[in-house]
C-alpha cells in the first residue's frame, strides 16, 4: 500500500438520484455527493463557469486607492514598475500586468528579483535602482504584504508603492499607498483563495471597467490559469471560473512564446487541462525562476516574435533538465540525512546542507513531506546564514509553525501549506529542536499518517462505461480544493501485470465484475505495490479514457491497492463500521439487516448450547456452527448483529474480547419485540 489510511466517504442514493434526475452523470453525481455539492442548487453553483460570477474588483480593500494610483500615472506618463517574484505565479502575474500596462500606453519596466542574490520579495538595492532609473511608482504582483520595512525605504525616496499579494498577512501592514490582499484582516472580498496572478488580474479589472471585462478575460485568462494552477491554489469559486476560461484560451493562445512552450512541451496537439498545466507547462516557466533566470520565463510570455518565443521555449526546457538532476543529487542527500534521525527529530524534518541549491529545495522539501509523512524544512547554507523552503504534510498549517518559533529566524512568509523562511545557521539546532516540539504537541505525538481520500466506492463495475467517464469532465478544471475523483473497487483479480516505462510503472489487468480493466499505477513496481499475477485486491483509482489507434476504452489510473479482505474479514470490518456509529451505505445496512428466521434459528441454537452456561466461541465459528445446524448459509455479521439485538433487549449478556465472545442467557418475563430494538430501528432507517 502507498497509504496507510483510505478515508472513504458514503454516497448517499437518494442524493445521488436527484441529482442525475438534474441531468447529471451517475460517476459525476456520486463524487458531487461525496464532496458535499449533494443538491441540485448546490451542484449548478459549483459547476458554473460563468463570468458573471467574479465579484466587483472594487470589494478588495484599497482597489480604489490601487487604481486611482496606477491611472494617474498613465495619465501623467510617469514611468511605473511592475516588482514581481521569480516563480511561476510571479512571473505570470508580471506579465499580466506589464502588458496591460504598456497596451494603455504606459511607460513600464518591469523587475524580478534574483533568487540567487537578492531571494524573495522587495529589497532596497532593487528599489534604489528603480529609483535611480526615473521610477516614480512601484506596483507589486505576488508579493509586498510583509515588506514593512521596504515600504518605508520606497517612501523616503519618494516612490510611491502600490502592493498586490495574496500571502497571509502579519500583524503589520505596510505603509503603501495601496495594500490589496483578500487576507487582509479588513478585506470583504468575499473569496480569499485568489493567486497572485488572480489579484493582478482583478486590479486590471478594475482599471478597464466593467464593459473591458470580456475581452481581458479573453486576452489574460492563459496566463491567469496558468500561475493559480501552479501555486497550487483551490480551483473552486472564482478560480474556477478564472482557470476554466484559461484552458480554453490556452488552446488556441495568440501568445508566440507560450505556443512554442506548448509545442517543446509536446501538448500542441494534446488536450490541455490543469494536470497537464501543472505536471508539464509550469514546470518549465518555474524552472527559469529556479535557476536564477526568471527573466527569461517573463520575456517568453511578453514577446510578440515567434523565432525568440521557439529560442527562448527551447531554453527553458533545457533548464528544467538541469533543474531535474540538481534535485535529484539533493533529493538523495536529503534521504541518507533523514535515515540518519533520531526519533525525536521526525515529527518534522528539518535538513541543512552547505551549497544547496536555492531553486530545487522547495521541490526536494515536497517530495520528503510526502515519503516520510511530516512537514519538511530545507535550509540551504552560505556563509552561516541560511535560506529555508518548507512543505507541509496533511495539512499542517506552515505559517502557524513559523510564527511560532519566529524568535529563531531572521524572517519568513508564505501560506499554510508553503513557505519560505531565513535563519542564521547557529539557530538552526534550537529551530530543529522548538519546531519538532510544536509539531508534537499538535499532533498529540501521533504519527501522522498518509492516507488517501477515496471520494466513493463503485459497488458495480458496470458503472465504469465510457460515458460515464467522460460525464466526470463536468467536474473540470481539477485541481487543489477539487481533485481528480477517486473511486475504489474492492475484490478485484490481477489477471495480469507487467512493468512498463523501464520498470517505473506497473500496468495490470483487472478483473471485476465479469469486467476486464487495463489499468496503469505509476512510479510503482510490482515489488513495492505488493501485488502478483493471481491475487485479489482493492483498488482506488481515477477513471480515464485510453485512445490508441482510433479504439477508445476505460482506463484505470491507479492511486494505491490493497490486498482483498475474506468474505469473513470484510463482514466483520462492516460490522465493525456499524458499531462505531459510521453511517452506512443502504446497501451496506441491508446486508448486516437479519431476517427473522436468523433470529429464530440463531435463538435455538443458543438455548441448547448456552442453556446451563455460559457460552464461549468466536464469532467465525459460531456462524459456521448455527449453518452447519440450520443447513443454511450465515453470515458473521448478521450473527452478531443478532447478539446486539438480544443483549440490548435483555435476552442475553455479551461480552467480547476482539473475536471472542461470552454468551450467557437471561431470564426475561413475556415477550419482546426485537422490532423494537433501537439497533433494528437504526439499521432499518438507513437501508432505506
Amino acid at each position: 500500500m502507498k497509504y496507510k489510511q483510505w478515508n472513504q466517504a458514503a454516497c448517499h442514493p437518494a442524493k445521488v438520484e436527484a441529482l442525475q434526475q438534474a441531468g447529471i452523470p451517475a460517476l459525476a453525481a456520486m463524487t458531487l455527493c461525496a464532496r458535499g455539492w449533494d443538491t441540485p442548487e448546490k451542484a449548478a453553483a459549483f459547476l458554473g463557469k460563468g463570468q458573471e460570477r467574479l465579484s466587483d474588483p472594487f470589494l478588495m480593500q484599497d482597489m480604489d486607492k490601487a487604481a486611482a494610483r496606477v491611472s494617474l500615472a498613465l495619465e501623467r506618463g510617469e514611468t511605473i514598475a511592475v516588482y514581481g517574484d521569480y516563480d511561476v505565479d510571479g512571473i505570470t502575474s508580471t506579465c499580466l500586468l506589464t502588458d496591460y500596462l504598456r497596451q494603455a500606453g504606459g511607460q513600464v519596466v518591469f523587475y524580478i528579483p534574483d533568487r540567487m542574490e537578492e531571494g524573495y520579495g522587495l529589497n532596497r538595492e532593487a528599489l534604489d535602482t528603480l529609483h535611480r532609473a526615473g521610477v516614480s511608482l512601484v506596483v507589486t504582483v505576488d508579493c509586498g504584504i510583509t515588506a514593512v520595512e521596504e515600504a518605508r525605504h520606497a517612501a523616503a525616496l519618494g516612490m510611491d508603492l502600490v502592493i498586490t499579494d495574496h500571502h497571509e498577512c502579519k500583524e503589520a501592514i505596510p505603509e503603501a499607498l495601496a495594500v490589496v490582499d483578500p487576507h487582509r484582516p479588513d478585506c470583504p472580498y468575499p473569496f480569499k483563495c485568489l493567486a497572485g496572478v488572480g489579484v493582478a488580474l482583478k486590479l486590471v479589472l478594475a482599471l478597464a471597467g466593467r464593459k473591458q471585462e470580456q475581452a481581458l478575460l479573453e486576452r489574460y485568462a492563459d496566463l491567469a490559469a496558468i500561475g493559480t494552477i501552479a501555486d497550487v491554489m483551490s480551483l473552486t469559486g472564482e478560480n474556477r471560473i478564472i482557470v476554466g476560461r484559461g484552458l480554453e484560451v490556452l488552446r488556441h493562445t495568440g501568445r508566440p512564446g507560450l505556443k512554442a512552450l506548448l509545442h517543446q512541451a509536446g501538448l500542441e496537439e494534446k488536450p490541455i487541462t490543469s494536470i497537464s498545466v501543472g505536471y508539464i507547462l509550469a514546470p518549465r516557466i518555474n524552472a527559469s525562476g529556479r535557476m536564477g533566470c526568471a527573466a527569461l520565463a517573463a520575456e517568453l510570455l511578453l514577446t510578440q516574435d515567434p523565432a525568440r518565443g521557439e529560442e527562448l521555449a527551447a531554453q527553458l526546457c533545457q533548464l528544467n533538465r538541469e533543474r531535474q538532476n540538481i534535485e535529484a543529487q539533493i533529493s538523495a542527500e536529503c534521504q541518507i540525512l533523514a535515515e540518519q534521525l533520531p526519533p525525536e527529530e521526525r515529527f518534522a524534518l528539518v535538513l541543512a546542507g552547505d551549497h544547496w541549491h536555492q531553486g530545487v529545495v522547495g521541490i526536494v522539501a515536497s517530495r520528503l513531506a510526502e515519503k516520510y509523512a511530516c512537514p519538511t524544512f530545507m535550509i540551504s547554507l552560505q556563509d552561516g546564514k541560511g535560506k529555508g523552503s518548507c512543505r507541509s504534510f496533511a495539512g499542517f498549517n506552515l505559517f502557524a509553525a513559523l510564527e511560532h518559533c519566529a524568535a529563531l529566524l531572521e524572517g519568513f512568509g508564505g501560506h499554510a501549506l508553503a513557505a519560505g523562511f531565513t535563519i542564521l545557521e547557529e539557530n538552526i539546532p534550537a529551530f530543529t529542536k522548538a519546531m519538532n516540539d510544536y509539531v508534537c504537541a499538535c499532533t498529540g505525538g501521533a504519527e501522522m499518517v498518509s492516507a488517501l481520500e477515496i471520494d466513493c466506492p463503485v459497488e458495480d463495475a458496470g458503472m465504469l462505461t465510457l460515458e460515464e467517464v467522460e460525464g466526470l469532465e463536468l467536474l473540470e478544471p481539477c485541481g487543489a480544493g477539487n481533485p481528480k475523483p477517486v473511486f475504489s473497487l474492492a475484490g478485484c483479480l490481477v489477471s495480469a501485470l507487467s512493468e512498463v516505462g523501464g520498470g517505473r510503472h506497473l500496468k495490470l489487468k483487472l478483473a471485476a465484475g465479469g469486467r476486464s480493466f487495463d489499468a496503469i499505477f505509476f512510479s510503482a513496481t510490482a515489488a513495492q505495490a505488493e501485488v502478483a499475477q493471481g491475487d485479489r485486491v482493492d483498488v482506488a483509482f481515477t477513471p480515464q479514457i485510453n485512445e490508441y489507434r482510433g479504439w477508445r476504452s476505460v482506463q484505470l489510473q491507479v492511486c494505491d491497492v490493497r490486498p482483498a479482505l475474506t468474505r469473513a474479514q470484510a463482514e466483520r470490518a462492516l460490522f465493525d463500521k456499524f458499531r462505531r456509529g459510521e453511517v452506512l451505505t443502504p446497501r451496506e445496512a441491508a446486508a448486516l439487516l437479519p431476517t427473522r428466521e436468523e433470529f429464530v434459528v440463531l435463538w435455538r441454537y443458543l438455548k441448547g448450547h448456552a442453556g446451563q452456561s455460559p457460552l464461549e466461541e468466536t464469532a467465525l465459528r459460531l456462524a459456521r456452527n448455527i449453518a452447519r445446524s440450520a443447513g443454511r448459509r450465515e453470515t458473521v455479521m448478521r450473527t452478531l448483529v443478532c447478539l446486539e439485538v438480544f443483549d440490548e433487549r435483555g435476552l442475553i449478556r455479551l461480552e467480547h474480547t476482539t473475536d471472542h465472545l461470552h454468551i450467557a442467557l437471561q431470564s426475561v418475563e413475556g415477550k419482546v419485540d426485537l422490532d423494537d430494538s433501537w439497533i433494528m430501528r437504526r439499521l432499518l432507517g438507513m437501508s432505506g
